[in-house]
């Protein structure tokens, strides 16, 4: 009986997955499949994985994309995001950043924090998640290709623009970067969830978050 009950969960939760992956592409948000920790369909009698990649010891168990070539694959279309989810129901939902937004990620301690100091100061945060890794995500507008080009950075290269590189715990997520989007879920049961959900929210310009978050970031550590 157990079993049954965790198996219409997690189908339900599967169901949640591809609806919210479609409305994003319809909001013009590129997506992408993502791995996802698999069900016991997925074990072997003698090797439990973490992660669908089947790679031993995979460094981000449900937490990155299934191609190398996410980057190329990511879509809009909404029917092809429902022909991808049709074929792998389990899987993740990955939203590359540096094309519609950028993603300001903290200590979900320290985002929350920061969350309320802006909304007491008058700042007004755009889309807010927070990911089963514990983090706090702020969906800002992208800065991936500003008219200045000197103003350009990749996560190849650093996440951080120069001027947040040394604060403890804070991310910039921009181009050649993604994050994980709710509601997908993680190896140890828990899933990503909105706390400022985007189909309410317009993008800011994340300078206007950066000085509260890195403050939060510092308070915190």
């Amino acid at each position: 009986m157990v079993e049954a009950v965790l198996w219409v969960r997690r189908r339900r939760a599967e169901g949640r997955t591809a609806e919210a992956a479609v409305q994003y592409a319809m909001m013009g948000w590129p997506v992408c499949a993502g791995a996802f920790p698999p069900g016991r369909a997925h074990h072997s009698a003698d090797v439990q994985r973490a992660c669908s990649c089947d790679r031993i010891g995979c460094p981000s168990p449900g937490a990155h994309p299934m191609s190398p070539a996410w980057q190329m694959l990511a879509s809009t279309d909404p029917d092809v995001i429902a022909r991808w989810w049709l074929t792998m129901p389990e899987a993740n939902v990955i939203l590359p950043t540096g094309r519609v937004f950028d993603v300001l990620d903290v200590p979900a301690r320290a985002g929350m924090t920061a969350l309320g100091q802006m909304e007491r100061s008058g700042v007004r945060p755009g889309p807010v998640a927070i990911s089963a890794g514990d983090r706090a995500h702020f969906f800002v507008r992208t800065r991936g290709a500003p008219a200045d080009e000197r103003e350009w950075w990749s996560c190849h290269l650093d996440c951080e623009p120069e001027e947040v590189a040394d604060v403890s715990g804070l991310r910039w997520h921009c181009r050649d970067s993604y994050v994980i989007a709710p509601p997908s879920r993680y190896a140890g049961g828990s899933a990503a969830r909105w706390v400022r959900h985007p189909g309410s929210y317009e993008l800011p310009d994340g300078l206007r978050l950066l000085e509260v978050l890195a403050d939060a970031c510092e308070e915190i550590r």
